[in-house]
């Protein structure tokens, strides 16, 4: 059963002017959030991928122009969406149809940036993991480049560079841990493996951190010179269920993807990793429900636009 947790979210307002809040919907469009869950509950339903697809949604929005729907705009190569960083993001459609009902009953008044961050939320609590309160009130952006999403954190980074794109986001290295453990649910494309499995050293090889056990069960569904769309679990036995699986594999050696594994190769990040664990964690030690959804709010409110900085777009696709 999902928890519900009561989030404190006045130490954001200095970020966001005080224009973000629980409830922005309330009076100008009060189903709102009601629409978006039920949208995101049928596509969940007839795709059950569609959960770690929304996630990753917000996720790669947030991370360039802020959390602003920049992504969500398709006006051709040149569109942030086209990125190299974000390949085999998807969902967009499931936002499409969200935009669409909400137009019908509430013309030009919630944004797509909104309907991103409410649908990673209720993707997550589809997913048995927490409910929490999303602070809404952002606008849509007006600029979308693929030139922008250079510098996406990417899987073959080291963890100095992965803790340095969060710190240039204002994220610390324990929202890093965190965050990335939304790989509890979902999967990756064997194409994100291929160096990891048979090239991580110039004269080849695997990766050494990989557990021995492990390592042919992940060869075997990507084989050198296989197919690269074939896709595997990111977080082993446990890929539908969101939990703190994904951190015991991480440390175990079991992790899928080489960044996941670098969380458990640093002093910082190991600790935290290790914190979620132990003969009296659960009694006395830190919450991963808690503390992702304190970083998920958090990650929610880098660089939005509110008031006059952005619109409401018509489409999610395109601007006004």
């Amino acid at each position: 059963m999902a928890l519900v947790f009561a989030l404190i979210l006045s130490c954001f307002i200095g970020l966001t002017q005080g224009q973000l809040r629980v409830g922005f919907y309330s009076q100008t469009c009060p189903n709102a959030e009601e629409i978006v869950s039920s949208v995101v509950r049928e596509a969940v339903a007839s795709d059950p991928t569609m959960a770690a697809a929304l996630l990753r949604l917000q996720f790669h929005d947030c991370f360039v122009e802020g959390c602003d729907g920049s992504i969500l705009i398709d006006n051709g190569q040149g569109s942030e969406r086209q990125a190299f960083g974000h390949q085999g993001v998807r969902g967009y459609e499931v936002i499409d149809r969200a935009k669409a009902q909400l137009e019908a009953e509430c013309r030009g008044v919630v944004s797509c940036a909104d309907i991103v961050a409410l649908a990673a939320r209720d993707s997550i609590a589809l997913s048995n993991g927490p409910s929490y309160d999303v602070p809404t009130g952002r606008r849509d952006g007006r600029v979308s480049n693929s030139t922008l999403a250079d510098n996406m954190p990417d899987v073959s980074d080291s963890i100095e560079q992965l803790k340095a794109k969060f710190r240039q986001k204002g994220l610390s290295h324990k929202d890093l841990v965190v965050l990335s453990a939304a790989h509890t649910i979902g999967t990756t494309a064997c194409f994100f493996m291929t160096d990891r499995l048979y090239n991580f050293f110039p004269g080849g090889g695997s990766d050494p951190s990989i557990n021995p056990d492990f390592l042919p069960e992940l060869q075997a569904t990507c084989p050198q010179n296989g197919e690269n769309s074939v896709r595997l679990a990111l977080d082993r036995g446990s890929e539908l269920t969101f939990d703190n699986s994904i951190l015991s594999n991480i440390r175990d050696g079991f992790a899928v993807l080489e960044s996941d594994a670098k969380l458990y190769q640093d002093e910082a990040t190991s600790r935290v990793v290790d914190s979620y664990f132990g003969l009296l964690s659960s009694v006395l030690g830190p919450s991963f429900e808690t503390d992702f959804v304190n970083s998920i709010v958090k990650m929610g409110q880098i660089g939005v636009k509110t008031g006059s900085r952005g619109e409401i777009r018509r489409s999610c696709r395109s601007f006004n």
